[in-house]
């Protein structure tokens, strides 16, 4: 009995360590659903933000870190108007770009809101990383908002915090 039950342990954890993980949990197709063409013409206002995010913290110490996941949160806060975020690139600590999540402008609906996933074993960033977004939207029109939570889990404790973006141009 006890073999089997080791057998049956063994086999589990042989699978549980072969699963493939992704590096971000938002598939690019995604992506592509929501891309749009925007004519360089069309009277639409011009925006940049900056996020923080943090893929690690300290704890403890300086040289003790903890993990945590990060939910990017891209919001359209008009009622009204349809927006298009242009560019969401993630950089680390030092300022190095990391990766784009898309190669082509795409629109959030009114209240619409969607998100980027940093897996919680993606430490690319590092303590300081961040994003820079693009945007454009129609005239009077509420800038997006964009949002990072982070949180962590490890047995009966949890970590959980929030950052705003904010507008540089």
């Amino acid at each position: 009995m006890k073999k089997t039950i080791l057998l049956l342990f063994s086999i589990t954890l042989l699978f549980a360590c072969n699963e493939q993980k992704e590096i971000s949990s938002i598939n690019p197709e995604n992506w592509l659903k929501r891309s749009v063409n925007i004519n360089n013409k069309d009277s639409l206002q011009f925006g940049k933000s900056y996020l923080s995010i943090y893929s690690q913290i300290h704890s403890m110490s300086e040289r003790k870190t903890t993990n945590l996941t990060a939910m990017v949160s891209l919001r359209n806060t008009s009622d009204l108007d349809t927006i298009y975020i242009l560019k969401a690139e993630y950089y680390d600590t030092h300022g190095t770009s990391i990766r784009k999540y898309f190669d082509q402008a795409i629109y959030l609906a009114p209240l619409e809101t969607t998100e980027i996933i940093i897996d919680e074993s993606d430490v690319l960033g590092g303590t300081g990383s961040n994003f820079i977004f693009e945007w454009k939207t129609p005239t009077n029109c509420p800038e997006p908002l964009f949002e990072g939570i982070m949180n962590s889990t490890m047995g009966q404790q949890g970590l959980s915090f929030i950052t705003q973006g904010i507008r540089i141009k």
